[in-house]
């Protein structure tokens, strides 16, 4: 199978606007560039439909569908953990009943557990926990659900999904690298072991199989080409806006790099040659939007103390009856150590899974779909 080079990549000029308004491809359901054949074999995908179905879920188990996504998800489980090993990263196990350090950003969207008269939480990431053993293990990485208190029962939002996250002693050059060699390691294991099943689902092998590195380009270039919607810089992206990004620039895998600082993570690393951004990158991918948050890290005591002190998670944490004693062990690390620099990721298991299906709705991309509707 001849795979795409993504450096050659269609640009559109296409608008977007549809009475003076944004339209939303992703709450369309539908491709905006998707030639009418391809639109119609997709629109009427019965197999993909099945999947989307939440209620009575246990009547699906025993049909073809849901063992074929069983399958592939194991298969892209196991491409991951494939390139890992390759690549010596140890596998770290780390906790998932934590305090305010477990959290990606939100406060408000975490789930607060009575841990013997204390509240914790249940992890939404493994990261910080990854972040201490680098300086030593050099290469570390983790699986395990990341866990949301997100009340919307839609196409894009799981209250439990699983998150696949790395941290090593590197730039964010060679972290991109890595994510596209883990993305890459895990459709190629789908493409060589599950060809039955990806037929099933109509699964499009040439459109998934595209040949690292992905296309790149900077946060202040995506606001100059979204610009006409409104978009201004500073502003946090949609996930609409980058829908009409990864169209315009061919419908492949895109990295968007150097976000503003104000609007990303606490100690990601202020760039060098310009103290309002960030030296970070979102890997946006077809059909499911953002699926990979990626970072180089602040690593010296007082400029993370800082950023933390500063930051608008610690504001929410403080809020919500918390202090910024949740993260003195964390804080205590690098007054210790110091560090070392470094970077990491975390890789949404699910949005791959769409990308791969080319489904729009992230019911589809799991088994056990969990929302506030679905606890079994």
């Amino acid at each position: 199978m001849q795979r795409i080079k993504s450096n050659k990549l269609r640009k559109n000029k296409k608008t977007y606007k549809q009475n003076g308004t944004i339209t939303s491809a992703w709450a369309l359901q539908k491709p905006i560039f998707a030639s009418k054949g391809n639109l119609s074999s997709l629109l009427s995908n019965e197999h993909l439909e099945k999947l989307k179905s939440t209620k009575h879920r246990c009547k699906l188990f025993s049909s073809l569908e849901m063992q074929a996504l069983a399958r592939i998800e194991a298969s892209l489980l196991r491409g991951a953990r494939k390139y890992f090993d390759a690549n010596d990263f140890t596998e770290i196990v780390v906790p998932h009943l934590t305090r305010a350090t477990g959290a990606c950003e939100n406060i408000a969207t975490m789930f607060t557990v009575d841990h013997f008269k204390e509240n914790c939480y249940l992890a939404q990431t493994g990261q910080l926990y990854l972040e201490v053993l680098t300086p030593f293990l050099k290469k570390v990485w983790c699986i395990g659900p990341s866990f949301r208190a997100e009340p919307s029962v839609d196409e894009r939002h799981l209250t439990e999904f699983t998150l696949i996250e790395l941290e090593f002693d590197g730039s964010l050059a060679k972290l991109m690298q890595h994510i596209e060699n883990v993305i890459d390691s895990m459709v190629q294991e789908v493409l060589r072991t599950r060809q039955e099943d990806i037929e099933l689902l109509g699964t499009d092998k040439q459109r998934i199989n595209v040949l690292p590195p992905f296309k790149k380009v900077t946060y202040t270039e995506a606001v100059q080409k979204l610009s006409s919607y409104g978009v201004k810089w500073g502003d946090d992206l949609k996930s609409v806006h980058e829908k009409i990004l990864v169209e315009i620039y061919g419908n492949q895998p895109l990295f968007i790099t150097h976000y503003p600082k104000a609007i990303k993570f606490f100690n990601m690393k202020t760039n060098e040659h310009n103290p309002n951004i960030v030296n970070s990158a979102d890997l946006i991918l077809p059909f499911s939007g953002e699926a990979v948050g990626a970072a180089e890290r602040e690593y010296q005591y007082e400029p993370l103390l800082k950023r933390l002190e500063e930051s608008n998670m610690l504001k929410q944490l403080i809020e919500n009856g918390g202090s910024i004693h949740d993260f003195d062990w964390y804080l205590e690390f690098y007054k210790l150590h110091e560090g070392t620099p470094h970077a990491g990721c975390g890789i949404g298991l699910n949005r791959v899974t769409q990308y791969v299906l080319g489904s729009n709705d992230i019911r589809a991309s799991t088994v056990f779909p969990m929302n506030k509707q679905t606890l079994m």
